[in-house]
């Protein structure tokens, strides 16, 4: 989903001022200065006046903040989930039951306008490909953008340390990436 305006939304919690937009300065005052109560595109406090206020409203409505990751808020109940990534001015929003992915949507609207963008395709690098088998996420075009961007897409591949498809159990999985770690692979 992704949030029109989403910086217009933030309060200042500080005092910003600005010279007279051009077209409305006043005849009358012309050095006088505009104090700003709300944020918007270009301030340097906008990101995190849009942050605290989206914040804000999910806490009241019932998500609590994680304490892992600044972005992520949750929402459980006895027998449900729902998680919200935000990320700038889009959200990313997924549970347990489709119903209450309905109800936070409806909630989100009535206070900011929302595009909803449809399934979850492609995310900060990160292609999203649904099949009968399960959900992967993918960053081929990532890495080709990457080799693209460093003019490196005549490079020879090499072997990855470990196997291609290979299925991690918990256990399997810490022990790779401690001899990852200690081999310096």
């Amino acid at each position: 989903m992704d949030v029109k305006n989403a910086f217009l939304h933030g309060d200042l919690q500080e005092e910003v001022y600005m010279m007279q937009p051009p077209g409305y300065e006043s005849d009358a005052h012309p050095d006088f200065v505009c104090r700003l109560r709300k944020a918007f595109y270009g301030l340097k406090q906008a990101p995190r006046a849009w942050s605290n206020k989206i914040g804000e409203y999910l806490v009241t409505i019932g998500f609590l903040k994680s304490n892992a990751d600044f972005s992520l808020y949750v929402k459980r109940t006895d027998h449900e989930i729902i998680l919200l990534v935000i990320y700038v001015d889009d959200l990313i929003i997924t549970g347990d039951s489709d119903a209450k992915i309905q109800d936070v949507r409806l909630l989100l609207r009535q206070k900011f306008e929302i595009n909803n963008l449809g399934e979850l395709r492609y995310f900060l690098g990160i292609e999203v490909v649904r099949s009968p088998h399960g959900i992967f996420l993918v960053q081929s075009q990532y890495g080709l953008d990457m080799l693209s961007k460093y003019d490196m897409t005549g490079c020879k591949p090499i072997t990855v340390p470990l196997e291609q498809n290979m299925r991690l159990s918990a256990q399997i999985q810490v022990m790779s990436w401690r001899t990852l770690l200690c081999t310096g692979a």
